[in-house]
């Protein structure tokens, strides 16, 4: 009787599931309406996602391998062994996953940017104006994925149709120059195409593209490529035309750069949009205390990073940053008791918190990619190699000194600046913003925190690491199983 009634439910689960398809939604049957088009080039913007949102858990999305492997943050809840290859500074090991949530994080989104330019350069359903403005996203956007990829992976398969049989995808890698020229080539269609200097939205802008072309260059002028001074030059000028547009500009204080009244505006060049129910963030609570401390909602989760002690004390006592709850906290008010005061046993990271995530837990607060100041210290560090290493130009030590005048009211401003110099404000003002590892390996210089100074990046041990970094340890390998499906990949 039992087997009977097994072999019943088992055959009564069979039919349930089985359902005969009533329709199907191919790109045959897409790009028929506006509003599928607005759909599809909204679509784009996913791909920023991933990094932070891939995997399951706390600190284990791909993005934290960034700061991670800078040696300069530290990770208070326990970690597993593949978020260790960074913290400690271990031999990566190619089939960790953090090395697939970034190959992921490129080319399912560089997929979506090819069907859009395909498509709406073809399509009759939206006007001329609104269909180079859609182009000019998705140019971006696939201008971005890549500059992603080449940093992280060097030499990456180039792809600009979409993938119609198998044959698409058993594709070779391409030499990194060439994927530069298409990056470049890209940004510069989008500069054409009529986009805003500013969206207020958050879509693409052309503030965003410009500032995006002058991060490129600049890169471009160190390493790998090594093009020195007419890219530093391209830069320099790239940097110059965002600053003179006179459409962005610093927030008064480091708490309205997470003010959500002012996402998408002033400082927030580009952010990546999230929304606390359909499209949440996990950054408040992945950078809460740990052991958990009851100063929100969520005090079960948190201790993804935290600055190593070192970096937090290379900043200045008197640095506006260092301040409690600017850029880091060591105390807060209990959540449930405000009136008692929870200290923590080292300082941990406050530049992104969320008040209304303390109060519901569910954090809406967009992250942000591209920040003014970012652009203003490119600006002066791209004329300081111009000029040599030290640099006198009015625009550049303005452009630093704006950023560095909102650390140091009091400070008077320089008559001169060295590279050294603007490297370590970024490294200050950048911090955990995932930007600082990109700096690390455009210029192969490290700030040596313990010291105060610049050094080489090979052979400098940071503070976090078991090692010196070696030349090897400055190119992620390709992810193992893409290789296995993709053998071309290692030719």
């Amino acid at each position: 009787m039992i087997l009977l009634l097994l072999m019943a439910a088992l055959a009564s689960c069979s039919n349930f599931l089985e359902e005969e398809p009533s329709g199907s939604l191919s790109l045959a049957h897409y790009y028929k309406t506006p509003e599928q088009v607005y759909a599809a080039v909204n679509g784009t913007y996913e791909g920023l996602a991933i990094p932070f949102v891939e995997n399951i858990g706390v600190a284990v999305s791909p993005v934290y391998s960034l700061e991670y492997i800078t040696g300069y943050s530290r990770r208070p809840r326990p970690s597993g062994f593949e978020d260790d290859q960074f913290l400690r500074l271990d031999r990566l090991d190619a089939a960790n996953s953090r090395l697939q949530g970034w190959w992921n994080a490129t080319y399912y989104p560089v997929e979506n940017c090819n069907s859009v330019i395909e498509h709406v350069s073809v399509t009759t359903l939206v006007d001329e104006v609104t269909k180079q403005r859609y182009l000019g996203q998705a140019y971006f956007l696939r201008a971005w994925y890549y500059f992603q990829a080449v940093r992280l992976f060097g030499d990456v398969p180039l792809k600009l149709t979409t993938t119609k049989d198998l044959n698409d995808v058993r594709i070779r890698r391409s030499p990194k120059e060439k994927v530069y020229e298409q990056i470049v080539k890209d940004l510069l269609t989008a500069e054409s195409c009529g986009l805003p200097w500013t969206d207020p939205d958050g879509h693409v802008s052309l503030g965003a593209v410009k500032s995006l072309l002058a991060k490129v260059y600049i890169t471009m002028a160190g390493y790998p490529l090594q093009k020195g001074l007419p890219y530093y030059q391209k830069a320099y000028d790239k940097a110059r035309e965002v600053i003179d547009s006179h459409q962005f500009s610093l927030f008064g204080q480091y708490s309205d750069l997470r003010n959500p009244v002012l996402q998408n505006t002033r400082e927030h060049i580009f952010m990546m949009q999230r929304h606390p129910t359909v499209a949440v963030s996990n950054i408040h609570g992945a950078y809460l205390p740990y052991p958990a401390q009851p100063v929100s909602i969520q005090p079960a989760y948190g201790g993804a990073m935290a600055p190593a002690q070192a970096f937090y004390d290379a900043y200045a006592d008197n640095d506006g940053r260092k301040q409690e709850q600017a850029f880091f906290y060591t105390r807060y008010p209990r959540y449930d008791n405000p009136a008692e005061m929870v200290f923590f046993p080292s300082p941990y990271i406050f530049k992104f918190w969320d008040d209304e995530a303390e109060r519901t837990g569910r954090s809406g607060a967009n992250f942000p990619l591209i920040r003014y100041a970012d652009v203003l210290l490119l600006c002066a560090e791209a004329k300081s190699h111009i000029d040599g290493g030290i640099t006198s130009d009015a625009a550049a030590i303005d452009a630093y000194y704006a950023v560095r005048h909102r650390a140091f009211p009091a400070e008077a401003k320089p008559v001169a600046l060295t590279t050294d110099d603007i490297l370590k404000e970024r490294y200050w003002e950048l911090c955990f913003e995932f930007q600082t590892w990109y700096d690390m390996l455009r210029t192969r210089r490290a700030f040596d925190v313990e010291s105060g100074r610049m050094t080489s990046l090979v052979g400098y041990k940071a503070p976090n690491h078991l090692r010196a970094f070696e030349e090897s340890d400055l190119q992620f390998p390709l992810p193992l199983a893409e290789v296995q499906k993709n053998p071309d990949l290692a030719l």
